[in-house]
């Protein structure tokens, strides 16, 4: 059973429109424990509600494309993305333009 921390991380993570991205502390703040970036990740490298719950959505605070398990890798994550409509700068996600701001 998952605790109410990944809960909340996973309802957030659904919540990041196609076009925009979070990053792992931001996911970690809002959830309630802005130390927990860590465990962000590996939530989302263990996500087993894929698509329903995007985490290719998620990336590094620079804008990186860090870790992803689905299929393809990170090349493929970046695939959906760019097909989504995120911006990059060269290999980084443009997150002047592309992250994702939750309104209250």
């Amino acid at each position: 059973m998952k605790n109410s921390f990944e809960e909340k991380v996973y309802k957030l993570c659904r919540s990041i429109p196609k076009g925009k991205v979070a990053i792992y502390g931001q996911l970690a703040r809002l959830a309630g424990n802005r130390k927990a970036a860590r465990a962000v990740g590996y939530y989302m490298k263990t996500n087993e509600d894929v698509p329903h719950t995007p985490c290719h959505r998620v990336v590094a605070a620079d804008g990186s494309l860090t870790g992803y398990s689905g299929r393809g890798g990170i090349a493929g994550k970046r695939k959906m993305l760019i097909r989504e409509g995120v911006q990059f700068k060269k290999n980084k996600v443009d997150l002047g333009y592309s992250l994702w701001k939750k309104s209250s």
